[in-house]
């Protein structure tokens, strides 16, 4: 019996029932991370998780080598995370489901690395570990180990725009990048992760939260299309560069443009914390222009 394809957001009700169904089906990853505390979602994980997950640390699986001036969370190798996601059981054209307990923060990170790596059968659990719960569903504590799968890369299906690109844009203002973090960052005060505050000079602001409702899911399409619009104008989606402070929550823009039916957006994958890791770099401060 054919399953649904899955490639923005999967409810708890139908994780679930795919779960009962054909279990064997879904790879589900738990991403559950705390910046201020990095061993947190680790220990999340071990008191109880959804059934069959297996745990993947932004830190250590979702990033690449810091170098001091590539940013926060840079990308890894893409032939080191096909080789890490295959060796945890991941298989060719499986799908793939993934949570945290923190809004999708660290959720949509996988699912935009997935894409990154050609593979479009990945959604994030909307609503996360809450979401699940909420439904009545189990954790456990179990670990299941699974035995290598055959995953490999295809055509990336998601863009990338880096520094020296964005230096450019300065220059010839083809591309419109949109921040992710909170106002107040971006405006250049309250700044606790970097050492410099403020926001690449021509940026607009969209808060990653602002894509959620109150009950932790995400908006609907029609809502997420108005809200995008009223930020880019007549901007094509496709001439979008999405951007945070180390090319984690902009992921959640970049799933809500997708969910939003505005496809094509660009990640700037260092983000601020690499465009200001080098003070020859213009830098601005105060509101949304």
């Amino acid at each position: 019996m054919p399953h649904t394809h899955y490639t923005t957001l999967i409810s708890a009700a139908n994780l679930a029932e795919r779960l009962s169904a054909a279990p064997g089906s879904v790879f589900v990853m738990d991403c559950r991370f705390d910046l201020a505390d990095t061993a947190a979602g680790e220990k999340g994980y071990a008191a109880g998780h959804l059934p069959g997950a297996q745990y993947f640390n932004l830190d250590r699986d979702l990033s690449g080598a810091k170098t001091g001036n590539n940013g926060r969370h840079p990308l890894p190798e893409r032939t080191a995370l096909v080789a890490l996601l295959a060796a945890r059981g991941l298989k060719q054209g499986q799908q793939v489901v993934a949570y945290d307990a923190q809004g999708g923060m660290y959720a949509a990170r996988a699912w935009w690395m997935l894409r990154w790596l050609g593979h479009d059968a990945v959604a994030l659990l909307d609503g996360g570990l809450q979401a699940w719960e909420a439904a009545g569903q189990p954790l456990t504590q179990d670990v299941a180990t699974l035995p290598a799968g055959d995953f490999k890369a295809g055509a990336p299906l998601a863009v990338t725009f880096d520094v020296q690109a964005v230096q450019r844009n300065l220059t010839t203002h083809e591309r419109v990048v949109v921040d992710a973090r909170a106002a107040d960052r971006y405006r250049g005060e309250n700044e606790t992760l970097d050492p410099v505050g403020g926001h690449i000079p021509g940026a607009l602001n969209r808060f990653f939260k602002d894509n959620f409702a109150a009950d932790g899911r995400f908006k609907p399409a029609h809502s997420l299309r108005e809200e995008f619009g009223s930020v880019l104008g007549a901007t094509a989606p496709d001439r979008v560069v999405l951007q945070c402070g180390s090319g984690v929550t902009a992921c959640v823009n970049a799933l809500a443009m997708e969910v939003a039916g505005l496809h094509g957006a660009a990640l700037y994958v260092g983000s601020w914390s690499e465009w200001s890791s080098d003070s020859s770099r213009p830098v601005a401060t105060g509101p949304n222009p």
